[in-house]
């Protein structure tokens, strides 16, 4: 299935509207910019992790020895992984909201399943891949709402293109951010930031791929905007993680 497929440096194709001509050039330029800037980060990537962080992620969620496609690159390495798993552990959420599905989907919901039962809603830009991950999950026994999300123009003055996005929940416990893919933009996913409302009180974002230069400009502008959210950034893993908690 899709997300079984060898991990590749770069996503896939993005699916969704076009850009006015000017705009995608000077995407484009931020783009090769970026990619200059952060070839670092995309290499020590594409590990996606020790086979020891793997084989222990599988054990503690009761997981087959292959329950897991290749990992690293554009995909959640097994830091975030863990993150996702110890969060759930803890704080029990009851809605948990993905922006970008694979792995971490069959992750959280199984971490979902195991520790209070929240619920899992996912979106993905790619229609194919919502339904091979739908299935994914199914075979391991796994509920979730997977919904394709085509991509449209970004809102609130972010460059690129963004997901529409619809029925979403009214309170948000943990928002897991894992697209759409830098090479749209590198501040593609700062358009998250229109789902902050709804983040509960205590309420975590978790940012993928924090410690890149995009992210971290988008995470320079969120500490801006938001004064009632605490951002920091967890150094751990390969591509970092941005931890967000909006204040009680």
């Amino acid at each position: 299935m899709t997300t079984r497929e060898a991990t590749r440096l770069l996503p896939r194709a993005h699916a969704g509207a076009v850009s006015r001509s000017t705009t995608l050039v000077r995407d484009w330029v931020y783009m090769l910019a970026f990619g200059a800037i952060g070839w670092p980060w995309l290499l020590r990537s594409l590990s996606g992790g020790t086979k020891a962080q793997k084989r222990a992620l599988l054990a503690r969620l009761d997981l087959a020895d292959d329950a897991l496609p290749n990992l690293g690159s554009w995909k959640a390495d097994t830091t975030l992984l863990h993150l996702i798993v110890d969060h759930i552990e803890a704080r029990r959420p009851a809605a948990v909201v993905e922006l970008g599905a694979g792995a971490s989907s069959l992750v959280t919901a199984r971490a979902l399943q195991l520790h209070g039962g929240g619920r899992l809603t996912s979106f993905d830009q790619h229609a194919d891949f919502v339904a091979a991950t739908a299935d994914w999950l199914r075979d391991h026994g796994l509920d979730a709402d997977l919904r394709h999300a085509p991509l449209g123009p970004a809102p609130r003055g972010w460059p690129g293109l963004w997901y529409r996005l619809d029925r979403l929940p009214e309170r948000i416990d943990l928002l897991l951010i894992d697209g759409p893919p830098w090479t749209i933009h590198p501040f593609v996913r700062g358009a998250a930031e229109v789902l902050f409302d709804r983040i509960a009180p205590g309420g975590v974002v978790m940012l993928d791929d924090g410690a890149r230069p995009g992210e971290r400009i988008v995470a320079r502008r969120w500490r801006r905007r938001w004064p009632d959210f605490d951002f920091r950034l967890e150094r751990s893993g390969a591509k970092g993680t941005l931890i967000g908690v909006r204040r009680r």
